[in-house]
């Protein structure tokens, strides 16, 4: 095993080192120029499609697709999780308050790469026997780029990944916040999570979308809310925060008092968008799975979904954790405390020790609990891809499994159980990552094609067909 992470150790710095980085981003800023902004010309659109009323688009008898709506809040059940509360403070202590500008640059590039990822999961997806829709990276690559091996390459790293990002380590989370705030066993809260998971994911993608549509507006607003009460309450230093994001985005933070050692801009840059692409999951191919199975009458509609996902995970949620931290002195106040005790801290300063403890801690829970939820839609698809339908109820019986061995696993295996989740986080953070080369290469070969069917939906909407 030892020998296993060795390896794992250094595929992980490849992947999310600055090579891979400068992919990422590269990648959004090349499908920017040549799709003409997307992200720009289309936002007020997309919040229009999300917030408007929409007509409904008639639905063959038979068909289980779902709204347009339920696939965004399912996509952002998996994308709103423990890195917009953990994850942000993490990039901050290492890369300073710098991190936070270079966060918003990669979430702006990305909001372009998760519009391309969902148009083309839209436009190459494909009915399984069970006659669900089922798309994503594997079925671009393979339907559009003729590259099947790549597909089968993309849904294994999916699948592997799924385990860790999607269920363990959530569950640990969950049962972890739940026990910080509310002193709850974490083997009871294993227990009642393995079974309303349950409950969910046996009826299938109608039920676990139901579910999100309402839990994911419920605790982005809910969080948002708390958030805006901190920052109202140190209000006078939202300036300084701001400045010194700025400032320390291009200049060495170690000036800055109670500055940690190690700060650089480098830190900062390769922090800020590592930990913005892990949060938003643009470039990593995984939510155009849950896309894919919209009701929708062009691709390029579902697109808008995709830069509302990016804009609303990153630009609006992290930015709300990282000026929490900031704003209240955190971050410089308290240099021995990262991810989500430093959170935490920010929170019990901003709104009283017993509050702030309450709010993060049930964050933190619903967080973990809807991730589950939307990476089981991925494993599901990426195991469909692999092995075929017949593989559904393994996949429910194993994904059940390991969220009881995630939140209790200090129960079940002992003193190990925090070394085994651990690894199981290093790998699946590292296949998480791997996901994001042949999805990548996929944008890169289809750039022809998106922008045809752009140019088609611009055409249509002028038409006043759309």
């Amino acid at each position: 095993m030892k020998r296993i992470m060795d390896y794992n150790s250094i595929v992980n710095g490849f992947v999310w080192g600055t090579p891979m980085l400068c992919l990422l981003v590269g990648t959004g800023v090349y499908l920017t120029i040549i799709l003409g902004m997307p992200q720009l010309r289309y936002f007020f659109l997309s919040l229009k499609e999300v917030f408007g009323r929409k007509k409904a688009v008639q639905r063959a008898e038979g068909d289980k697709s779902i709204s347009s709506f339920a696939a965004l809040a399912t996509a952002m059940a998996a994308t709103v999780g423990t890195g917009n509360i953990a994850g942000v403070a993490t990039a901050l202590h290492l890369g300073g308050p710098g991190a936070l500008f270079w966060m918003l640059v990669s979430a702006f590039f990305g909001m372009c790469t998760k519009f391309s990822e969902v148009v083309l999961a839209v436009h190459f997806r494909k009915r399984d026997e069970h006659g669900d829709w089922r798309g994503g990276t594997m079925y671009i690559l393979e339907h559009g780029t003729g590259q099947k091996w790549l597909a089968v390459l993309f849904a294994l790293f999916a699948f592997l990944a799924s385990f860790g990002i999607g269920a363990a380590v959530q569950a640990n989370s969950t049962a972890e916040g739940l026990s910080l705030g509310f002193g709850v066993d974490p083997l009871y809260s294993g227990i009642v999570l393995a079974v309303l998971v349950a409950l969910v994911i046996i009826g299938g993608l109608r039920s676990l979308s139901t579910v999100t549509t309402y839990l994911v507006p419920f605790m982005a607003v809910f969080y948002v809310i708390c958030s805006i009460l901190v920052l109202g309450k140190n209000a006078q230093h939202i300036p300084e925060a701001i400045a010194s994001t700025l400032k320390y985005a291009f200049n060495d933070p170690m000036a800055l008092p109670g500055a940690l050692a190690g700060w650089s801009v480098k830190l900062a840059v390769t922090k800020g968008i590592a930990r913005g692409v892990f949060s938003n999951e643009a470039g990593m191919g995984s939510a155009p799975m849950v896309h894919a199975t919209a009701n929708v009458d062009h691709p390029v509609r579902q697109g808008l979904y995709g830069i509302f996902e990016v804009f609303m995970d990153t630009i609006v949620i992290c930015s709300m954790t990282a000026l929490v931290i900031m704003t209240t002195e955190s971050l410089t106040g308290q240099a021995n405390l990262t991810g989500a005790q430093l959170t935490l801290y920010a929170f019990e300063v901003g709104l009283g020790p017993v509050v702030g403890k309450y709010v993060l801690s049930a964050g933190l829970a619903l967080f973990a609990f809807t991730t589950i939820l939307g990476w089981y839609w991925y494993a599901e698809t990426a195991a469909t891809y692999l092995f075929g339908i017949w593989f559904k109820p393994v996949m429910k019986i194993s994904w059940i499994a390991l969220i009881l061995l995630g939140a209790a696993g200090g129960q079940i295996l002992g003193t190990g159980a925090q070394s085994f989740l651990t690894e199981l986080w290093d790998l699946a953070d590292t296949l998480n990552g791997l996901m994001a080369i042949p999805n990548l290469l996929g944008l890169l070969l289809l750039s022809g094609v998106l922008r045809t069917i752009v140019k088609d939906f611009d055409l249509e909407r002028k038409n006043g067909k759309l």
